[in-house]
């Protein structure tokens, strides 16, 4: 079994470093935990997200970014590379763990309707809550309902107040350079994992963009956007939720992974962030748009997995391991000087891969 997580793409501070590595390492830690002969790479993913949401530093679950009007609203999405099963919530409130319910809504979706009704592959805000009240998960998922105000840590609450005092100073002038720096605090953590003979796995939880609107959903919810699984991959995405929504990015890098199978992979990412994702960005006045990706991969022939890193930003937080190699390795991932450099219109794209 192998695992990979990481924690948004975006800008983290080097004072920020060590506890987003260990955050990263604990999810590691707590998927390999869960392991056993019937453990699914679903489960995996389920299990490494969840960690991540339960860290106060991480935008997800507790500590999420808080919308306009000072709610904690989140995102989130899992997806079965062996059935093409998905599921998802978003714009959910009150809900510890919101990635638990995906998943129950994802296992709901392979039970047949006895009116012969169309299962939800998606379910938000209210509804997903009562989802959680009303049904009985078939893989023994266990979700936490908590009041609302639970999930608001100290430090999300003093960033929007910070940023809701700058909003509203911004409004009251012309200049807009009071809100640079908003982007980066918009991470998005997620998961991967592929075993042999059990299949992949993918997921994605978000606390959305600090000062949202209520009720906006991103890209962490939607089918293809934020996280995809096949056969022999699965990637989980991170950045600007709209754009990364009208890519669909994570699909997209799916699909010609599957047309292109020779292919480098690194070509591929290369291509569809930039043909998908970074020149329509770009014509739409994005200056700097912002993704990353983590993609495994296995080859059938060779046996050989390996985990791709792509990403817009100045950095990228990740970690992975694997039951022969079980410590956890967390890494920043920082973009080289050149690229940091180099003319905006030029794409600011940073590949790396490691075998595992």
């Amino acid at each position: 079994m192998y695992i990979a997580v990481h924690a948004g793409a975006g800008m983290h501070s080097r004072t920020s470093e060590k506890r987003t590595k260990h955050a990263l390492q604990q999810a590691c830690l707590c998927a390999l935990s869960s392991l056993s002969s019937s453990t699914t790479a679903l489960s995996i993913v389920e299990s490494a997200i969840s960690s991540l949401e339960d860290d106060p530093y991480l935008n997800a679950g507790y500590g999420s970014n808080l919308t306009l009007d000072g709610r904690v609203e989140c995102d989130a999405a899992i997806m079965d590379g062996a059935t093409g099963d998905f599921g998802s919530v978003g714009a959910v409130s009150g809900v510890k763990n919101p990635i638990k319910i995906a998943r129950m809504v994802l296992e709901h979706s392979r039970v047949p309707d006895k009116l012969g009704r169309l299962r939800p592959m998606m379910l938000v805000s209210n509804g997903a809550r009562d989802f959680v009240t009303t049904t009985t998960s078939s893989a023994g998922t266990k979700v936490e309902l908590v009041p609302p105000e639970s999930l608001i840590t100290p430090q999300a609450s003093n960033e929007w107040k910070m940023w809701k005092d700058r909003l509203i100073s911004a409004s009251e002038s012309v200049s807009i350079g009071q809100m640079d720096g908003l982007d980066n605090i918009q991470d998005t953590v997620g998961a991967v994992a592929w075993s042999e003979g059990v299949g992949a796995a993918a997921g994605v939880s978000s606390g959305g963009l600090l000062l949202k609107d209520s009720g906006r959903v991103g890209e962490a919810a939607i089918y293809g956007a934020g996280c995809w699984a096949q056969r022999s991959m699965c990637c989980s995405v991170s950045g600007a939720g709209e754009y990364i929504i009208r890519a669909m990015l994570a699909r997209s890098i799916g699909e010609e992974l599957m047309k292109h199978v020779d292919a480098d992979p690194h070509d591929i990412l290369y291509r569809i962030l930039v043909e998908k994702f970074w020149d329509p960005c770009r014509s739409r006045g994005e200056p700097y748009p912002n993704a990353g990706v983590v993609l495994l991969t296995s080859n059938e022939d060779t046996n050989l997995v390996r985990l791709w890193c792509a990403f817009t930003t100045p950095s990228m937080a990740i970690a992975y391991a694997s039951l022969r190699d079980p410590v956890p390795k967390a890494i920043i991932l920082r973009r080289p000087y050149n690229l940091e450099k180099q003319p905006s219109h030029k794409p600011r794209i940073y590949i790396t891969a490691f075998s595992l």
